[in-house]
């Protein structure tokens, strides 16, 4: 059983990151606001796991003005799509196991 633990990702075990990385791999960008408002999440808890996703190369962000109004927007890196999906198989083959 220890075995099926080798491929679960520690950077996913926060439900709020994994609900980030959710959002972002059936979407091809989310905006600050609109993760913040689906994740029902405060600007400081939203802003402390897109940094820690972003440090780990995972998530890209994109700053950027609409008028006057700066705009944070995230995507899902092509590390972190491999990243997530071979998470997400681990869970599955997990569960199988048991």
């Amino acid at each position: 059983m220890i075995e099926a633990f080798q491929n679960i990702n520690k950077a996913f075990e926060s439900k709020v990151r994994l609900g980030i990385m959710a959002v972002l791999m059936v979407n091809e960008d989310a905006d600050f606001n609109t993760l913040k408002e689906l994740l029902s999440l405060t600007d400081g808890n939203l802003a402390s796991h897109t940094k820690a996703l972003e440090e780990l190369g995972y998530i890209a962000c994109r700053k950027s003005f609409v008028g006057r109004k700066p705009k944070t927007s995230f995507e899902a890196t092509q590390e972190g799509k491999k990243a997530f999906k071979a998470h997400i198989e681990a869970l599955e083959n997990f569960l199988k196991s048991t």
